[in-house]
Parts: structure tokens; sequence; C-alpha cells
């Protein structure tokens, strides 16, 4: 059988990877905190029919090999984590981060990590995300609170028809040593793992921590220009793996009448 017709199947299971992507990609388009993602390849073994560098018949040396590729596989997807455009929406519970850094959020004992900042409080009055997950450090707002204010460096406080604060919390934020590590569980939140190494806490603010935007979304970072370059290029390699494929069964069926 020839290898070619396995070769060009890997580049189109490749391509349909790298297609999933960037579908993901531009399905979360308009999703709050959202971080796109990019598939990875590497070239799979190569069989030596002629290792270079071998003493020739006249006592010289081949000057190159000849080495036949398999394919092709994905290695990973990588997620980037570059800053999102911001969205005024004038909501005192929407918080954007500027900079580096993610929300801690308590999801039924577990601490999960976001960068989706649309809070909202609860019946409790406590600050929650959409699927109603408590913000940490957990803040209980008092029913006679008249506004919310939370400054750039993560100080909440909840006031009064005066202006005097009936309760305050400092929220920090988190930090990891390879952020593209972290676990994607869905619902925009991340699990740390082994990759992306221990959450490190900070003050919004500090060195290497970004500060808090109070009253912005911050929107996912997809390019749609971008996505929609990826898509015509992966679906012309796609569709050239499958010319190949194509070309190497007419050869074979050349072989094949051969002997007719």
């Amino acid at each position: 059988m020839m290898r070619s017709l396995w070769t060009a199947a890997t580049g189109m299971v490749a391509m349909q990877k790298h297609i999933d992507t960037l579908s993901n990609n531009l399905a979360n388009v308009n999703t709050t905190g959202f971080k796109k993602s990019r598939v990875e390849f590497e070239d799979l073994m190569y069989q030596t029919l002629q290792i270079a560098g071998t003493e020739n018949q006249s006592g010289g040396r081949l000057p190159v090999g000849m080495q036949i590729g398999m394919g092709v596989r994905p290695v990973s997807v990588h997620k980037f984590f570059t800053q999102g455009d911001f969205q005024n929406t004038g909501n005192s519970l929407d918080l954007a981060i500027e900079g580096e850094g993610f929300f801690l959020v308590d999801m039924n004992g577990e601490d999960v990590y976001t960068r989706a900042g649309s809070f909202k409080l609860d019946n409790e009055g406590r600050i929650v995300t959409a699927g109603g997950y408590v913000l940490q450090p957990e803040m209980t707002i008092p029913p006679e609170t008249v506004s919310v204010v939370v400054s750039d460096t993560g100080t909440i406080s909840a006031l009064d028809s005066d202006g005097t604060a009936l309760a305050e919390a400092d929220l920090q934020i988190y930090r990891f040593q390879n952020p593209a590590g972290l676990t994607a569980t869905g619902r925009n939140f991340y699990r740390e793992s082994e990759a992306s190494g221990d959450a490190v806490a900070g003050t919004p603010g500090d060195e290497n921590y970004g500060t808090i935007a109070q009253g912005f979304l911050e929107g996912s970072n997809v390019e749609m220009v971008d996505e929609m370059v990826g898509l015509i290029v992966g679906q012309r390699a796609y569709e050239i793996n499958s010319k190949a494929i194509t070309t190497s069964d007419g050869m074979l069926q050349t072989a094949i009448n051969i002997k007719r």
C-alpha cells in the first residue's frame, strides 16, 4: 500500500482539529473574557532509506540522506491570554482586569479562576457569577446599600446614602507562571494544573498584577479576520490532502490495470 495514502490521511485529521479549534474561537467571539486557542503541529517519524554521511563505493561520503516523512499530528492546543477589548457597561458589578491576573471563584468548594467579571448579587447579597458561584473573598452587600464602589486596587465598598461604608473587602487577583497550562472547564472558568503552576495571590496594581476597572467588561480576544483567514488556509490544506489521497488512489488503479 502506498504510504502517501496514510500520510495524507494524517493531514486531513490534523486540519479537521484545526478547523474545530477555529470554529470554537469564532463561536465565542462575544463571550466575556474568552481567550482564543491555536492548534500547533509537529511532523511524524521518518523512514530512513539512506543515511547522510554514509560512505559510497568510491570512498566518498553521501552529502545528504534519504528520509520520507510519515505525516503530521496536532501536538498541542495553545491558549493565548492577551488582553481583550473593554466594553463600558456602567454596571457597578461589572469588573475588568487591566493587565495580568484572574478572579478567584468558589465553585461548589473548588477554587476556579476566571477573567469574566460580569458579577451579580444573589438573594443573600453575595457577589456571584452568572451561574451563582461566589467571588472570593466572599462579601455580603447589606440591604441598605445605595452604591458599590470598587477601587482600581481591589477595595470593594458598600456605601449608604451618606457615602458611609457599610461593608468593605479587599479583592485579590491571581497569577500563574504558565497561564497557557491552565485547564479550561467551560463556563469561563479555569483550573490550575501541574503545567500552570500554583496560583499566586496579589493586590491589584502591584508589580506584574493588573488593576481593576469598575463598570467595564473584558471582551473576547478573538480577531475574526485572523480566524477567517485561518479557516480558508485550513480548508485548502484539507482539500490538498484529499487530493493527494485521490492521486495515490489513481496511481494504485493504474498499477492494477497494468496486470489486466
